[in-house]
């Protein structure tokens, strides 16, 4: 159904969230680090760091990851977009209850 595709990309992202907090208090750290810390394979610690790179929230240094300048406001606007969509998914309960 198409909900397990919600189900899959909120677990994703719920992991990303998980790194990208550990990240924040315990910069700069390594996969190996990351991965021993939240018992996570390193595979899935890569992965996460990679989008959180990608989307500027952490940046690789020779320690391991860190947290760049201007990184607050990306993620105050993922602090939006999680509102957004915490919205739409009450929305959807709503008209769920009604079939």
């Amino acid at each position: 159904m198409a909900l397990r595709k919600l189900k899959s990309e909120s677990e994703i992202a719920l992991r990303h969230f998980i790194v990208l907090k550990t990240v924040m208090k315990n910069q700069p750290i390594g996969i190996f680090k990351l991965s021993e810390l939240l018992n996570m394979p390193k595979h899935k610690v890569r992965y996460s760091l990679r989008v959180l790179e990608h989307s500027g929230l952490i940046e690789p240094s020779q320690y391991g990851a860190v947290i760049p300048e201007g990184a607050e406001e990306k993620i105050k606007k993922m602090k939006e977009d999680l509102a957004k969509i915490k919205k739409l998914i009450s929305d959807i309960e709503e008209l769920a209850k009604e079939l």
